[in-house]
This record gives C-alpha cells, structure tokens and sequence, in this order.
C-alpha cells in the first residue's frame, strides 16, 4: 500500500516575530540590571563625595579645624546631616570661631567649607546644617524603614582625631529595632522640654550589628542592596567608660531612621 509522505505543519503562525523576541529580551535586560545591586566598591567610591567631616573652625585653634563628627549631604547638596550632639555650640561673642565642615576632594584633599545650623531635633539626636560653595552629591534618604536582617554599611571618621580624617566603611545588618526614652540628665535635666518627650514615650530607632567608633557618629547608613541612606548613626554602645568604646567595643551600635531624618529635612525646605 502506497502512503503519501506527511506534509509537516505550518508553525510560522506559531512562532514569536523577531520584534517580540526582542522586545522579550529587552525585559528580561531590564529586569535583570534592576535586580542587581551596586557593587560594595562603587557603593563606597560614590558616598564618599557626600560625607563630610562636621567641626568647628577657629581662628585661634590649633589645628584651625576641630573635627567633631561625620554628616552628609541631602536634598539639593547644600544641607548636611548629622547628630545634634556633635554640632559645636554657637557663640555669638567669639566671631573667631563658626561652624564649619571639611568637603573631600579625592586623593586625601579637603576643602574646608562654613556651615551654620538651620535646625535641631534634640529627642532624635538630629542636626541639620546648611554650607556654602557648590552643591555635594546629596544621598538619598529611604521612604521605608529597613526590616531586620538588611545588610547595611556606615561610614565615616573612626577615631577622626587620632587617626586623622580618614574615611572608612564597616558593614553589618539591622539586628533589631528597639524603643528607647530620652533620659533627663538628673533632677536639672527636668524642663518643660524633657518633661513632654518624657510623656510622648518611648521611640524606636535601628540596632546594628557593626562596630562603631568616636567620629562615625552623624554618619549615613547605607542599605547595600539600594545604596539608599536608611539611618543617621548615633553612636555605639559602650562597657564602662568612654575609653571601653576603643578598647572593648561591643559591636552594638544605633541609628536613627531615615524617616526621621527626612522630617527635620521637610521643616527646612518649605
């Protein structure tokens, strides 16, 4: 019995054109650069033109800089952020004496820049300053608060004046996010002030598992997946004296969320 050959199917209908492979692979492309995150050593080399060394600066000092902290710069470049208790006092009758920060240049160079305090929010531990000459690259800060487990890095001046202002970067995770109470600093610490953060309660700020030293304080927290700031560093728990923080560090450091910070930063720009 003769069979005629089979004639194979028609599956050009059948198959993607050329312009949806493309157009697949275009998303695929897409979503692929939009999951991966920016190596640690980019992260590192483009933060550092935004984080700045926060001091005074005297006309009668020696050094004539007086490094205090880290900060860095938000918003349009030319606001800093930091701690509130690393800003130095102002003193209205010492004209010889301001606010001042220190801008890296790149290989070691700072430029020394003036600054003034725009605003405080005393019960976070938050400053923001306002300096002069050409805008920094400001960071962005995160619109949600970072889950436990994020990997995070902070960087800033660790041991700045004995070491010098040398940046540096730890890196660790959210360990924790824990309530704590602006403490009154004995009966005189009991104003009108203290009183009403007293009764607003407790807050709750970031625990970190990274070790933290004197001058990182102010400093940004980088979520090392986004490269977006998710905390201003407050400082690092501490054994015993302030010198335990050099010689017995415990790894157990605090920042305050970026959320918050991003309040005190809204106040100003209206």
């Amino acid at each position: 019995m003769h069979v005629a050959p089979r004639t194979p199917p028609d599956l050009s209908s059948c198959q993607p054109s050329r312009r949806h492979l493309l157009a697949m692979a275009a998303g695929l492309l897409a979503g692929s650069s939009a999951a991966v995150a920016e190596p640690l050593p980019a992260l590192i080399a483009r933060v550092k033109r935004s984080v700045v060394a926060v001091g005074s600066y005297g006309l009668m000092d020696t050094p004539r800089f007086g490094f205090r902290a880290a900060g860095f710069a938000v918003g349009d470049g030319l606001h800093v952020l930091t701690n509130a208790h690393v800003v130095p006092e102002e003193t209205p009758e010492r004209i010889d004496r301001s606010i001042a920060v220190q801008v890296w240049l790149g290989d070691d160079q700072w430029q020394l820049r003036s600054a003034k305090l725009l605003g405080r929010d005393l019960r976070n531990d938050l400053a923001l300053l306002a300096i002069d000459g050409p805008a920094l690259p400001a960071l962005k800060l995160a619109e949600q608060d970072a889950p436990e487990g994020t990997s995070i890095a902070l960087m800033g001046f660790p041991i700045g004046n004995a070491l010098g202002q040398v940046l540096a970067t730890h890196r660790g995770i959210v360990s924790a996010w824990t309530a704590i109470a602006t403490p009154a600093g004995g009966p005189a610490g009991l104003n009108p002030r203290a009183v009403r953060q007293l009764r607003d309660g407790a807050f709750k700020v970031m625990q970190l598992d990274a070790i933290a030293y004197p001058g990182n304080s102010g400093g940004p927290v980088l979520d090392i997946e986004t490269g977006e700031v998710v905390g201003v560093l407050q400082g690092g728990a501490i054994k015993g004296t302030k010198e335990a923080a050099l010689t017995a560090p415990t790894g157990i450091s605090y920042a305050v969320p970026a959320s918050t910070a991003a309040r005190l930063l809204a106040e100003y720009k209206r």
